[in-house]
C-alpha cells in the first residue's frame, strides 16, 4: 500500500505503524500481516475477483474448530492482524464467533465485505467483536457498480451498509478497482467518501488473478494511470487544505510510491526527503514477507493473488513454521528476490523503493515470476535505469 495522505500531506494513518514499522526480510522471524479468504461463497460475482467466489457452497473449507486452531497458531507466531475477506465472509455462519475469539487472541481484525448484507443489526455485531476496520468495496456509483460486481441493486445495498456502519462510529475502508471501466468513477468516489463521512479511500490497481485474468485488456495503459494517480493526488491535497482529512491509498502497484517520490522532489524537495525515508521503510512489495494469504481449506500463500501456488496446509503445519521454512523456492526467492529479477525491475535505481512490485502479474503476462511487472508505467529516464 502506498499511503498519498500520508507521502502528500504528512498525515499518519491506522496501519502506518506496520507500513513504516520495518525493514525486509533479512533471515529474522517477521509474522505477516494475514489475509484470510475465510470462504469462496458469495452473494456477488465481481467480473474482477481475484478468487473467482460463486454463490455455491464451498467444499474443505476450514471448520469453526479447525479455524480456531489456526488462528491461535497466528497469534501464537505473533501475526498483528487478521484481515477476514472471501468471498463474502459475512456468510460464514460462525464469522462473529472467530472474529471474537481473534480478537481475544490478541490479533486486531479487519473485515472485507462487499457491503451489501450489511444490516443494522449485522452492523451491531461488527461493532460488537471489535472489528477495528470494515473495507467495503464500491466500483462506481449506482449501474456503473452493479455492472462491475453482476447484480443489480448492489450499489444501494451496500450504500446502505457503508451508512448503518457510520452510524455506529464504525471505521470504513471504501475500496475501488481501477479498470478503463471504472476509473471515470473516481471523482464521484471522492465526492462520495466526503458525504457519507468515511475516513478511508483505497484505490486498487488491477492484478491479474482469477476471474481478473480476464480484464487484462480492460487495464490502464500507462498514460492512463499517470493521469488517475494525478487526479488522487489533487483530490487529496484538496480534502486536506480544505479541513476534511481523509486517509487514502493506492494498493497493488508499487511504482506509485517512485512516482510520489519523483513528484515531490519537483514541487518540495523538503516533503520528497521525508517520503523517500518512508517508502525506504516500507521496502515496496511485501508478498511472502510482510503480508501472506491462507485461503478456505487453509492452503498458505504469499498474498490473497497466489492461491495457485501454496506453501502449506495449516491443517497439516503450523502457520509460523510453514512461514518460515525457505526450502520452497518460491518463498526463498520473495524474501530475497533482488537478485532474481529480470529486465528493467533488475536496472532500476529505486528497487529498493518498490522491491520489483507484483511477481503474480509479472507471471501471468510473461510466464516468469521474476520477469519485469508489466503495470510500471515509469519511464526509463525516470527509474534512471542502470547497467
Amino acid at each position: 500500500m502506498i499511503s498519498v495522505s500520508r507521502l502528500l500531506c504528512d498525515a499518519a494513518g491506522l496501519g502506518d505503524n506496520l507500513r513504516y514499522g520495518g525493514q525486509i526480510y533479512a533471515g529474522d522471524r517477521q509474522p505477516p500481516i494475514i489475509v484470510w479468504n475465510c470462504t469462496t461463497k458469495c452473494n456477488l460475482r465481481c467480473v474482477h475477483c481475484y478468487s473467482s467466489a460463486s454463490n455455491q457452497d464451498p467444499v474443505g473449507t476450514l471448520n469453526t474448530k479447525e479455524a480456531k486452531s489456526f488462528i491461535r497458531d497466528l497469534a501464537d507466531f505473533g501475526v498483528p492482524v487478521i484481515l477476514f475477506s472471501g468471498g463474502e465472509p459475512l456468510l460464514r455462519n460462525d464469522i462473529f464467533e472467530l472474529a471474537d475469539f481473534a480478537g481475544k487472541e490478541g490479533l486486531m481484525t479487519v473485515l472485507s465485505s462487499n457491503g451489501t448484507l450489511i444490516t443494522q443489526e449485522v452492523a451491531k455485531r461488527i461493532r460488537d467483536v471489535g472489528f477495528a476496520e470494515v473495507g467495503i468495496s464500491l466500483d462506481g456509483i449506482g449501474d456503473k457498480n452493479d455492472q462491475f460486481r453482476g447484480e443489480k441493486g448492489a450499489y444501494q445495498a451496500a450504500l446502505q451498509g457503508i451508512r448503518n456502519c457510520t452510524a455506529l462510529e464504525l471505521r470504513i475502508s471504501l475500496r475501488l478497482t481501477i479498470t478503463r471501466s471504472t476509473y471515470t468513477e473516481i471523482p464521484a468516489i471522492f465526492d462520495l467518501v466526503e458525504r457519507e463521512e468515511i475516513e478511508r479511500l483505497c484505490f486498487y490497481h488491477l492484478v491479474y488473478a482469477g476471474r481478473g485474468s480476464q480484464l487484462r485488456t480492460d487495464d490502464l495503459v500507462h498514460s492512463q494511470t499517470r493521469k488517475v494517480v494525478d487526479l488522487i493526488c489533487d483530490r487529496t491535497t484538496d480534502l486536506y487544505q480544505r479541513g476534511l482529512p481523509k486517509e487514502v491509498l493506492t494498493v497493488d502497484n508499487h511504482a506509485d510510491g517512485v512516482y510520489l517520490y519523483l513528484k515531490l522532489k519537483r514541487q518540495d524537495p523538503t516533503r520528497a526527503q521525508k517520503a523517500l525515508a518512508l517508502l525506504r521503510a516500507n521496502g515496496g512489495n511485501n508478498s511472502g514477507i510482510r503480508i501472506g494469504a491462507v485461503d478456505a481449506s487453509g492452503d498458505v500463500h504469499a498474498d490473497q493473488f497466489w492461491q495457485h501456488y501454496s506453501f502449506g496446509n495449516v491443517r497439516q503445519r503450523k502457520f509460523g513454521d510453514i512461514w518460515l521454512d525457505t526450502s520452497d523456492p518460491l518463498m526463498h526467492g520473495l524474501k530475497d528476490r533482488k537478485k532474481l529479477l529480470k529486465g528493467r525491475c533488475a536496472r532500476c535505481r529505486y528497487l529498493d523503493l518498490c522491491n520489483g512490485n507484483l511477481r503474480v502479474r509479472a507471471e501471468t503476462v510473461f510466464g516468469d515470476v521474476w520477469a519485469e511487472d508489466p503495470a510500471c508505467y515509469l519511464t526509463d529516464g525516470e527509474i534512471e535505469l542502470v547497467k
